[in-house]
C-alpha cells in the first residue's frame, strides 16, 4: 500500500474518531452517529459493552465517559490480567479498557494507552486526572511507532482498532518489540471472511467503520509469525453477525467480516 494511500485511510479515521470524542451518545463499533450508525446510535454505550461479553461491574466502573460504546467484543475475557503487570492498550480511545485494566493490575501496575486522536487523549486523560487513577498514562501516537520503549510491556490489548492501520505488519513488529520475552496479546478484533467488493475496499468511510481494513485470517496469522509471535490463536465469532450488521445498515458488511479473538505469545528466547 503506497504512503499516500496509508496517510489518507489514517486522516479518514483520525477525523471520524475526533467526532467520536465529542459525541455524548454512542455511535456502535467504529462508526460516527448518522454517518454510518444508522439507528445503532440510539442504543447506549453501557447496553453495546454489555451485548460485547462486559460486566455489568465493567460497564459501571469506569469514568463517565470512558465508554464510548465502541468496540467488536472483550480482550479483557482473554488477557488474565495480574497485579503488577504492565499493559498497553492499543487504540486507547476513551480509556474504557485502560481503566479496567488498572484496575486489574493494581497500584503496583501500569497501564499505558496509545490513541492517535488528540481528541481522545485529552478525553482519556481528564478522566483520568478526574478519577484520580494514577497507574495509567495516556500517550498520542501511532500503532505503527508506538511511544513505548523496548520489552517493557507484559499483555498488550486492543479492540477493534488494529483493522484500521494501513500497516499491520508495522503494528505486530512493533508490538513484539515492545513486549517482554513471554509477553502475549489479547485482542479483539475483526476478520474478514470474504473477498469484498472494491466499492467497500476503496471507500474510506468502511476503512473508518471497522471493515474495509479487515484481513483473512491467514494473512493475519502469516504477519504474526513474520513478526515473531509464536502460540497463535485466531477464533473467529460467527454470532457476530448479529451486531456487525447494524453497523453500516443494508450493506450487508456482516457477508464479509466478523469479530474474532487474536492471541499470541512472544518467546522467551
Amino acid at each position: 500500500m503506497d504512503s499516500i494511500h496509508s496517510d489518507n485511510i489514517r486522516s479518514a479515521v483520525r477525523d471520524n474518531y475526533g467526532k467520536v470524542a465529542k459525541q455524548t451518545i454512542a455511535g456502535g463499533c467504529c462508526c460516527t452517529g448518522s454517518s454510518c450508525c444508522g439507528t445503532a446510535r440510539d442504543v447506549s454505550a453501557a447496553d453495546i459493552s454489555r451485548a460485547l461479553g462486559y460486566s455489568d461491574a465493567d460497564v459501571s466502573g469506569v469514568p463517565e465517559g470512558a465508554n464510548m460504546g465502541l468496540g467488536c467484543g472483550n480482550p479483557q475475557a482473554i488477557a488474565d490480567l495480574k497485579p503488577g503487570e504492565t499493559v498497553l492498550d492499543l487504540g486507547s480511545g476513551g480509556g474504557f479498557d485502560s481503566f479496567l485494566a488498572a484496575r486489574a493490575v493494581g497500584e503496583t501496575g501500569q497501564v499505558i494507552g496509545v490513541d492517535m486522536t488528540p481528541e481522545m487523549i485529552s478525553k482519556s486523560r481528564r478522566n483520568a486526572i478526574e478519577t484520580g487513577f494514577r497507574n495509567i498514562d495516556f500517550r498520542l501516537g501511532e500503532l505503527e511507532n508506538l511511544p513505548v520503549a523496548d520489552g517493557i510491556v507484559d499483555v498488550i490489548l486492543s479492540n477493534c482498532v488494529i483493522n484500521l492501520s494501513p500497516e499491520k505488519q508495522r503494528v505486530f513488529i512493533e508490538a513484539y518489540r515492545v513486549l517482554k520475552p513471554g509477553g502475549r496479546l489479547a485482542i479483539s478484533d475483526v476478520v474478514q471472511t470474504k473477498e469484498m467488493p472494491d466499492t467497500i475496499k476503496q471507500d474510506m468511510a468502511m476503512h473508518a467503520a471497522c471493515v474495509a481494513g479487515a484481513s483473512p485470517i491467514p494473512e493475519l496469522e502469516t504477519m504474526l509469525k513474520k513478526a515473531g509471535f509464536v502460540d497463535i490463536r485466531i477464533a473467529p465469532k460467527e454470532e457476530s453477525k448479529e451486531f456487525i450488521k447494524d453497523w453500516v445498515p443494508g450493506s450487508r458488511v456482516e457477508d464479509y467480516v466478523v469479530s474474532a479473538t487474536i492471541e499470541a505469545v512472544k518467546p522467551l528466547s
